[in-house]
C-alpha cells in the first residue's frame, strides 16, 4: 500500500512520505486547536450539539486548507499541490467547497449583513 501511495504522489523516498504524513498530522491538529478559539469568539458553545459540530467542522475546513499550504511550505513540501493537483477534480471540488462553506458560515454568523446574495 505504501508503494501505491508513493507511486500516485510520485515520491521517490520513504523520507518524503514520512514528511508528508507529519505535515498532514500537524495540520489537522493545529486546525482543530485553532477552530476552538474561533468557536469561543462567536459563542458557539451555547448552541445545541446538533448545530455546534457542523458549524465547528465548517470552521475547521477552510482553516485546514490554509494551514496545509502553510505547513507544506514550512516543511518544504507543497502538499496541496503534490496531492490534489494531479486529481484536478478533487482539487477543484475541495477548493470550491471551502470557499462556499466560508461564505455561508460568515453569512450565517453575521446574520446576512456582510454577504448579500
Amino acid at each position: 500500500m505504501i508503494e501505491k501511495i508513493k507511486k500516485k504522489w510520485k515520491i521517490e523516498s520513504n523520507f518524503q512520505l514520512i514528511v508528508i504524513l507529519i505535515v498532514f498530522a500537524v495540520t489537522g491538529s493545529v486546525s482543530a486547536n485553532v477552530s476552538g478559539p474561533i468557536a469561543e469568539y462567536f459563542e458557539l458553545d451555547s448552541l445545541n450539539v446538533v448545530l455546534y459540530w457542523p458549524i465547528r467542522l465548517l470552521i475547521i475546513f477552510p482553516v485546514y486548507q490554509i494551514l496545509l499550504v502553510w505547513f507544506g511550505f514550512v516543511f518544504g513540501m507543497i502538499i496541496s499541490i503534490l496531492t490534489f493537483k494531479k486529481d484536478k477534480f478533487i482539487f477543484k471540488f475541495f477548493f470550491k467547497m471551502s470557499i462556499l462553506f466560508s461564505k455561508k458560515l460568515f453569512k450565517f454568523l453575521s446574520f446576512g449583513v456582510l454577504f448579500k446574495d
